[in-house]
Formats: C-alpha cells, sequence, structure tokens
C-alpha cells in the first residue's frame, strides 16, 4: 500500500514538471449579452465606423439591515445597483484583468487567490428601468457606442 501511493505521488510530480507545448491562437472579439450575471456567447462583432452598438445590463444591489428607514434602504440599494451595473458596462468595454496566485503545499492547494480588476471611464449611460421588490433593486443600464469613442 505504501509503495502504490508512493508510484501515485511520483506519478503526479512528474506530469507538474513535465514540459507542455501550447498553441496560441489568435483573439476574437466576442459580444457577451449579460443579464443578472448569465453569459451567452455570440458572434464575433467589430464595431465599424458607421455603426452603433447598444451594451444594455442588469445590475443589481441589495441595501445593508441597520437601514433607519425603506426610503434609506431603497436609496442605499438603488446606488448598489447603479456601480453594479457600470461595472458590468466597463467589463464588457474594457474587459477585466485577471490576476491569480495558488500556495500547494505537500501536492495539495493551501491558498487560492484571485484578483479581478476594471479600469475604465464610463459615460453617458442611461438607466431605462428600476424595479424594487423585496429588498433587491435591480437597475437596467445601457449605452450607446460608435467608433468615434474609441
Amino acid at each position: 500500500m505504501k509503495y502504490s501511493l508512493l508510484l501515485v505521488a511520483l506519478l503526479s510530480a512528474s506530469t507538474l514538471f513535465g514540459t507542455q507545448t501550447v498553441q496560441v491562437q489568435e483573439f476574437e472579439p466576442v459580444v457577451v449579452q449579460t443579464q443578472t450575471g448569465s453569459v451567452e456567447d455570440k458572434e464575433p462583432v467589430i464595431l465599424e465606423e458607421d455603426k452603433t452598438m447598444l451594451i444594455s445590463v442588469v445590475g443589481q444591489g441589495v441595501a445593508p439591515m441597520n437601514t433607519s428607514s425603506p426610503a434609506q434602504a431603497y436609496a442605499l440599494a438603488k446606488r448598489a445597483a447603479v456601480a453594479d451595473a457600470y461595472r458590468m458596462i466597463a467589463e464588457k468595454v474594457k474587459g477585466v484583468k485577471i490576476d491569480g496566485q495558488d500556495l500547494i503545499k505537500n501536492m495539495m492547494v493551501k491558498r487560492s487567490i484571485v484578483r479581478t480588476s476594471v479600469q475604465a471611464m464610463v459615460r453617458n449611460a442611461n438607466v431605462v428601468e428600476t424595479v424594487f421588490k423585496e429588498g433587491l433593486c435591480e437597475v437596467e443600464m445601457e449605452i450607446t457606442l460608435s467608433h468615434s469613442d474609441f
């Protein structure tokens, strides 16, 4: 039993240190439709000079438990939903930077850290609809992009 575990550990270690050949393919832009977090891949789309593109997202926000009135709860939930919608628009337009780090000890993952960040300026986004139900605020926001914006 000891030897079989040792053999499995050696085989696992040899696959970790083995060389791999990775084929890199050219990046193709993909339009992503987001409705409260769902993602669907569509045909690749390039923003042409004489055309515009409409991006629509739904941001969600929840009020904190320690609000002093229903009006304050509504205002805080709406602010959180608008901030979430702005973040989603920035992710679609500029992309997301992802940094990851894993700590492995004794062939086991001890700690895994993933950090995501977005850096963008969002202007002229319009709130289309605001829905507040059962403590959850949903804000539908859209932005129209043209080639001259870039």
